[in-house]
């Protein structure tokens, strides 16, 4: 029988980020999930930096961590975003390997954890891939038939689309009286 997990796996899957063409998840994040502070976390990367290569983990630049803010529309800096230093960005092997660094009894479950969210992303996008592909076959075989079922494959396509999130309006709505 499996425990029960620290955090649901949907909670970790909405902190997996894509920077750099790679999936991360935020040492400000991590560090979080771990029930640590951010600067505990880093310190113990930094004595073991050995152990995280630059496809383990590798720190945001200005204008990535700039753009990472601005996805939540903070303007607080004493809020949480409100950093010092630019976060770390750590790959699937870099959060890996931060299990043997951070050696809690949390760390170990919580790692468990994003392991299971990482490979459920991985499948994910292997059904979603090979979905498309059995489409573009399937609209080959048709192509010419019928224009009725070329709109269903435009709409299919359309529905495999990820969705695109509204940017949140910032400021005052005006009621007309």
């Amino acid at each position: 029988m499996r425990a029960k997990s620290l955090i649901p796996l949907e909670g970790i899957e909405q902190r997996v980020y894509i920077m750099r063409g790679h999936r991360v998840m935020l040492s400000t994040e991590l560090a979080g999930l771990y029930g640590v502070e951010p600067r505990v976390l880093v310190q113990a990367v930094k004595r073991n930096i050995k152990r995280f290569p630059e496809d383990f983990m590798f720190q945001l630049n200005a204008e990535e961590t700039r753009n990472w803010k601005s996805q939540f529309v903070i303007s607080n800096p004493s809020a949480k975003m409100g950093l010092r230093t630019p976060p770390y960005a750590f790959t699937e092997q870099g959060v890996s390997m931060l299990s043997s660094v951070l050696k809690s009894e949390r760390a170990i479950q919580v790692n468990i954890a994003i392991m299971r969210a990482f490979v459920k992303l991985r499948e994910m996008i292997a059904a979603h891939r090979e979905l498309a592909a059995k489409l573009r076959e399937l609209e080959r075989k048709v192509e010419g038939h019928d224009e009725h079922i070329q709109s269903l494959f435009d709409v299919i396509r359309e529905l495999m689309e990820p969705p695109v999130k509204p940017k949140p309006q910032i400021g005052f709505k005006l009621h007309k009286k």
